[in-house]
């Protein structure tokens, strides 16, 4: 298998700069995730790789070969790319079956007769579709469409694979199960893949590598324990994360420990050498490593709070809290002591579920 590499990458739809000078590496054999909300510029960079839209600058490298330069004026088209993608609505024919469907990308290439229906049975195999080979597609369940779509996909044996919110379609059950069962076929296949996706729980779980987008750039980028360990800005914190954000500003900074002064009062976080009294910065919050209680504890870290909104959530209580002007989330075990909307408690922040970012 190849890497990816992609290098100062921009590309603009009219007077809109969808992409702007995005450089990353998809090493050979990886899980990379692009992940953002919608509009961010993620599914522009995948349907850039794919070749299937024409930046405006940059280059993209599949191993030591240059599939598009802007400067060299090279734009190899997407067949000659040697990459397998997966779309969101799946794009199968409804007429052909199940075989027909996954041998079509073979009979294109214009393997012989046997060859194909070797591959094709081999690959039905793998993604579990054993059985329903002359089924047509709109006989299929959702999830079946989606391993569909994967075989024919890989059933070439591409070099690449780049898959486009491919789980999006499904129902929220479904879905859970069918993240298993994408990230154990990418570790049969070992190929090196690109996924696209807004959902952090597909990023988190499956991904070797996550790259942050927003407003057509990259905001961070790295393994999914460093991103949730140590959030490199608050954009990164809240997306990936589902951090709270707070302002605050550095009254000391120690290697054991940094004081901030916040809303309601003074928070000791872990130590940051990088930060200089007097700072701004911006306090991560982890919910779930928050406690709150009825009356009032001492010690540090303790803040007078309002809950604005309590929802069940089903595993747990998600509750909002008001604290000065800032709202916290903060998640809970439905078996824990009842609070009321409107009630005010004392939310304490361990050292360990806040981290301190310049922005």
């Amino acid at each position: 298998m190849v890497a990816v590499t992609v290098e100062a990458l921009v590309k603009r739809f009219g007077e809109t700069i969808a992409v702007n000078n995005v450089t990353f590496t998809a090493e050979s054999r990886k899980f990379v995730t692009l992940l953002g909300p919608s509009g961010c510029g993620k599914t522009t960079v995948l349907r850039s790789i794919a070749g299937v839209e024409e930046p405006e600058g940059g280059t993209i490298m599949v191993g030591e070969t240059v599939v598009f330069s802007k400067n060299a004026g090279i734009m190899v088209p997407p067949e000659k790319r040697g990459m397998g993608m997966v779309y969101q609505t799946y794009a199968l024919w409804p007429h052909l079956t199940v075989f027909e469907n996954i041998a079509y990308p073979l009979k294109v290439r214009k393997l012989p007769k046997q060859e194909v229906k070797k591959r094709v049975l081999d690959v039905v195999e793998l993604v579990r579709l054993t059985g329903l080979e002359q089924r047509l597609v709109p006989n299929l369940s959702g999830g079946q469409q989606q391993r569909v779509a994967l075989a024919r996909a890989i059933v070439y044996n591409p070099e690449v694979l780049l898959l486009d919110e491919p789980l999006s379609n499904l129902d929220a059950p479904l879905r859970e199960d069918m993240r298993v069962e994408l990230k154990s076929l990418m570790r049969k296949i070992n190929v090196t893949s690109i996924y696209v996706t807004h959902d952090r729980t597909e990023a988190l779980s499956m991904s070797d590598q996550i790259i942050v987008m927003g407003n057509g750039e990259i905001q961070a980028m790295g393994t999914p324990q460093d991103l949730l360990e140590d959030p490199p800005n608050s954009y990164a914190g809240m997306l990936l994360g589902g951090m709270s954000v707070v302002d605050g500003k550095v009254v000391d900074a120690r290697e054991a420990a940094t004081e901030v002064e916040m809303a309601g009062g003074m928070l000791l976080c872990k130590g940051n050498s990088d930060l200089k009294q007097g700072q701004a910065v911006k306090v991560l919050i982890r919910g779930p490593r928050v406690r709150v209680h009825k009356t009032r504890r001492t010690g540090s870290n303790v803040f007078p709070a309002l809950i604005e909104s309590i929802t069940n959530a089903g595993l747990f209580m998600e509750y909002k809290l008001k604290l000065d002007n800032h709202v916290i989330k903060i998640l809970r075990d439905p078996l824990e002591e009842t609070l009321s909307e409107g009630e005010e408690v004392f939310i304490e922040i361990p050292s360990n579920a806040c981290v301190l970012v310049r922005e």
